[in-house]
């Protein structure tokens, strides 16, 4: 009897052994492909957006270009609207999910979300010469607002105008702002740092930001939950570009400022 558990306790060690030899992690997979597939927003400066020379760019792009630099493997870039970037992760079209996405809970349930690379918050824009002046003015019932369909900011409205009337878009932000500035909603809803970025395409001055942020939240990459040590291996790229200063230089010229946009 003794012998037989002995025998069976063996077996089971042996075959934990040869799993873990046999085990090919998404890192591996990348390295045997020699490409590295990032799910991106079709339109969505400054973190992912196609410039004037016909070039894929922006923040999370360059940062996903040093990666694959680092990885020693070619990087490709897959388009897609905001809520297909889940679903082509989840369906192994793309190794990463590259976007300024928030890591909410409800996502975490679906993906694995890297350490954050910012901090921002959903604000509030409209026409510059709209009546509405505050963000107590947007609590009036009845209004309209553009919100990004399955964004924090649709969220983030909800919450705090919960008198108004959603008007969920589906595409990139730049479509959110065009709503507002053609009359097809009162005002707008999404990350700061992104409407920012996407008024350089638009007449100067034609819109405004509402001072004050409706929430504060961080911005993050993610991959599969069986994309583990991809995962680690993220992380530790995020603490060495911000160590060395590549991640603030890169977020200086894409996200806080508009010093991209005379070059793109």
């Amino acid at each position: 009897m003794v012998r037989t558990v002995f025998k069976g306790l063996v077996a089971a060690v042996l075959a934990l052994a040869l799993a873990s030899v046999g085990y090919a992690g998404t890192l591996d997979e990348i390295a045997q492909r020699g490409e590295l597939r990032i799910a991106c927003q079709t339109q969505g400066p400054p973190f992912s957006f196609v410039d004037k020379a016909g070039q894929r760019t922006g923040s999370s792009i360059e940062l996903c270009k040093m990666m694959a630099e680092e990885m020693g493997v070619k990087v490709v870039f897959l388009d897609y609207d905001w809520d297909g970037l889940i679903p082509a992760l989840l369906a192994k079209k793309a190794d990463v999910l590259a976007a300024d996405m928030t890591p909410t809970l409800k996502r975490a349930m679906k993906v694995a979300f890297s350490n954050p690379f910012m901090y921002t918050g959903s604000v509030v824009f409209m026409k510059n010469d709209s009546p509405l002046k505050t963000l107590e003015d947007c609590k009036k019932p009845g209004l309209n607002v553009a919100v990004l369909l399955g964004s924090t900011g649709e969220t983030d409205a909800k919450n705090a105008f919960p008198k108004a009337n959603l008007k969920s878009y589906k595409g990139g932000g730049p479509m959110l702002i065009d709503a507002v500035l053609k009359g097809h909603a009162d005002f707008g809803v999404n990350d700061g740092s992104a409407v920012t970025g996407q008024l350089a395409n638009f007449p100067p001055n034609s819109v405004k930001i509402l001072p004050g942020m409706l929430t504060k939240s961080p911005l993050a990459f993610a991959v599969r939950y069986d994309s583990m040590d991809l995962l680690e291996w993220i992380n530790l790229f995020f603490l060495h570009a911000s160590l060395d200063g590549r991640m603030e230089k890169n977020l200086n010229y894409w996200v806080n400022t508009l010093d991209w946009k005379k070059d793109h």
